[in-house]
């Protein structure tokens, strides 16, 4: 979002039609970004007790996260027998295992094999050779990461740039207030280059604009798979609510004088939004479902008593972004259309959308391809 971009070498221009709309594009997407990323899944908070889980679904794959007494872990949703699915509801609590509905087979929740009715039957079979197939999960100041590869690099490597930046949130401590997903007829990496610019705010944000001009601020992450900087929040206003009050009778954290008059977004490759606030913290998940379609999942964050005055409440700052997001998803879902017209050609970055040609950048290296560093020509085509 935030306005004060760096210098573009050249006139580097947008992506490609196809690259939008190709079926054939968007299963390479699957399989060599969000299946070899670390995806961001969810909150340990989801999963406070051991037995607690949830389904998530990366790259086609359902997911079992589960926490256990050591702490969450993540499987595939896959028996070991003849590989039926295992849990189908969303989310809910195990009684200390995880059952096939089939035949029975039973897991703990680490993942071992607990029980195979009749197995003893079959010569040779040892049931320490069938515990669940695991997935690589990872925690981050409250956030649950996962990675399909059998030996990914460490999360704490993937988000390096951001490592103690923002202690003074506590955002471990934070509580999920609100959730709110979204069905949006646009593709994923639109929602990112959207969310990576206030260029468009004048024209499709009035409320934000209102209390945090569109050119304020500054970027601090500007190349790689996590972006960002941020925006400065306007007198009289002291938070991004609906009434520009705050929606928590205090900061969320030891912030400093300039953090209280600050909004900071970034992005982190492939799939999360932060958006971090004095007073709350908000975050989105993508989850792409087709070439024109991206589920979205929005949470707002806030200490345990945020609901306490004075303050104008969680509500308040609800319904500021629920109504921000709209404008945002309505106008991305304008530019699926557009792009996906015949008539379409990449155009040029204007200064302000310098962090969108480094995403650009970032997505084309993940898919082996060449990326704009220089302006677009017939070589860089697909």
């Amino acid at each position: 979002m935030a306005y004060r971009g760096h210098a573009l070498p050249g006139q580097v221009r947008t992506l490609p039609r196809v690259y939008y709309t190709s079926e054939a594009i968007y299963r390479e997407e699957a399989d060599r970004i969000f299946a070899r990323r670390w995806v961001c899944v969810g909150r340990g908070e989801q999963i406070a007790d051991p037995g607690d889980y949830f389904l998530a679904r990366v790259a086609g794959e359902s997911l079992i996260v589960v926490r256990d007494k050591s702490g969450p872990r993540a499987f595939f949703n896959v028996c070991r027998h003849r590989g039926t699915r295992l849990c189908e509801e969303a989310s809910g609590r195990l009684n200390g295992t995880i059952q096939c509905p089939y035949h029975g087979w039973t897991y703990g929740l680490d993942g071992r094999l607990l029980g195979a009715p009749h197995m003893a039957e079959t010569d040779g079979f040892d049931p320490a050779g069938f515990p669940l197939h695991p997935a690589a999960l990872g925690e981050w100041d409250g956030f649950l990461f996962v990675s399909l590869q059998p030996q990914p690099p460490a999360l704490a490597a993937a988000l390096a740039p951001i490592a103690g930046k923002f202690t003074a949130w506590r955002l471990n401590a934070l509580r999920a207030f609100r959730r709110i997903e979204y069905d949006v007829a646009a593709n994923w990496k639109l929602f990112f280059q959207n969310f990576s610019e206030c260029y468009h705010c004048p024209r499709i944000h009035p409320e934000l604009t209102r209390l945090s001009h569109y050119r304020s601020g500054a970027n601090d992450l500007t190349e790689g798979p996590i972006l960002g900087g941020y925006m400065t929040i306007d007198p009289p206003g002291d938070s991004l609510t609906l009434s520009g009050q705050a929606a928590s009778p205090r900061p969320v954290g030891p912030l400093g004088d300039d953090d209280r008059r600050r909004v900071y977004y970034y992005s982190v490759f492939p799939n999360l939004f932060l958006t971090l606030l004095p007073d709350y913290a908000m975050w989105h998940t993508l989850w792409p479902v087709a070439p024109d379609r991206t589920r979205i999942v929005c949470e707002w964050l806030f200490a345990p008593d945020a609901a306490a005055p004075p303050a104008a409440g969680p509500e308040d700052a609800v319904a500021f972004w629920d109504r921000t997001n709209r404008q945002d998803w309505h106008v991305c879902e304008l530019a699926q259309q557009g792009v996906s017209s015949r008539a379409y050609t990449p155009g040029p970055y204007a200064v302000q959308e310098s962090l969108l040609a480094a995403f650009d950048r970032e997505w084309l290296a993940a898919l082996g391809r060449q990326g704009p560093s220089t302006p677009w020509n017939a070589r860089n085509m697909p």
